[in-house]
């Protein structure tokens, strides 16, 4: 799956969220732009309860927040950089800087796998890591996430 299918330019963003909660409640606002029948509630919600299970803060200043609802139908990515490291309960223990968030259909596991393994991998290239926190606008990060 091309990232651009998912991640639509608006909602890529450079934010200072400031803590965990704030910055999953920005993610949750952007993502039901991009998803009018959403309330942002709901995705705050999903995001929320994942976390609970664990930290989605992967190391290396990266989470990767995720999230099922039963109302969507296509998977929808928001992400986001933020100017000032957040806490984020990381495997590592360091703070978080680059968060690229996904909400899947529930009953879409294997995509859902697939595209988490997906951002993964090409987040775990120090290269894009390294253009994405020089980026200094919405649409560099957009360029360099979806290239």
């Amino acid at each position: 799956m091309e990232l651009s299918t998912i991640l639509q330019p608006g909602a890529t963003t450079c934010a200072t969220p400031g803590s965990k909660k704030k910055v999953l409640e920005l993610i949750s606002d952007l993502a039901a732009v991009q998803y009018p029948t959403l309330s942002s509630q709901e995705i705050f919600e999903s995001l929320l309860a994942r976390e609970k299970m664990g930290s989605t803060g992967i190391g290396n200043g990266i989470a990767i927040p995720h999230g099922r609802l039963t109302n969507i139908e296509q998977p929808v990515a928001v992400f986001i950089k933020c100017t000032e490291p957040i806490a984020f309960d990381a495997i590592d223990n360091q703070p978080v800087d680059i968060l690229f968030a996904l909400l899947v259909p529930a009953e879409q596991c294997e995509q859902h796998l697939s595209t988490l393994a997906a951002m993964a991998e090409k987040l775990n290239d120090k290269a894009i890591v390294k253009q994405l926190r020089k980026s200094q606008d919405e649409a560099q990060l957009y360029q360099v996430i979806t290239q």
